[in-house]
């Protein structure tokens, strides 16, 4: 399987947005954003997109995303009723992201029963192109002047909001791909470059 072309495999993007992993093991999930991405683009008719309740207040804090707020998300889903459609989207799927290992961390700790086919990682595949500069999602969106493509697919949308930063990864990793040298053609040759350190295990992709 992994030797098809990865623009062939079953991708979806994903973000997390959530109390900030300077909560340690209380760090809740307030959105989550997944698009799949159907011949490596995003399939904005596919999107799902959700608040969720943690059932307790938000604390008042920098990092926070703007816009969660206790009163926005006390009328949304709590997290069990979150749950099956995560596994509809999720299971069987490389999931990719800007620095994915960090989202998948707190998603598997909220969900264990998740099973993705793995991860990707644009972060590593901006690292391995040697970008200059900032790898922030938000400076290497700006260096392939992609930030008024993500714009336009996300009307409303901004930055550190689980859709638009969800968009912004789907867009960014067929651009990246082109960028790293040898070129990445096959899901093999991809999750050997962007497929985070800690989810592999003697070659091949694990789950943690």
């Amino acid at each position: 399987m992994t030797s098809q072309p990865w623009t062939h495999a079953p991708l979806s993007a994903l973000d997390l947005e959530g109390t900030g992993a300077q909560e340690r093991d209380r760090e809740a999930i307030l959105e989550i954003a997944v698009v799949p991405l159907v011949g490596g683009s995003p399939d904005m008719g596919a999107t799902y997109e959700t608040l969720v309740n943690p059932g307790r207040p938000v604390p008042s804090r920098p990092w926070i995303s703007p816009g969660l707020t206790d009163d926005v998300l006390r009328e949304a889903p709590r997290p069990e009723e979150v749950g099956p459609g995560l596994h509809e989207r999720v299971a069987g799927r490389y999931l990719v992201g800007h620095n994915v290992s960090v989202d998948w961390r707190l998603l598997h700790r909220h969900y264990p029963g998740l099973r993705p086919a793995g991860l990707i990682d644009t972060l590593r595949l901006a690292r391995a192109a040697r970008l200059e500069g900032s790898k922030t999602l938000g400076a290497v969106l700006d260096r392939f002047g992609l930030r008024s493509r993500v714009d336009a697919l996300v009307p409303g949308g901004r930055p550190h909001r689980a859709l638009w930063d969800t968009v912004a990864a789907g867009l960014l990793l067929p651009v990246l791909v082109r960028e790293v040298a040898p070129p990445v053609v096959s899901l093999e040759s991809l999750l050997r470059v962007a497929s985070p350190s800690e989810s592999r295990e003697m070659g091949e992709f694990t789950l943690f």
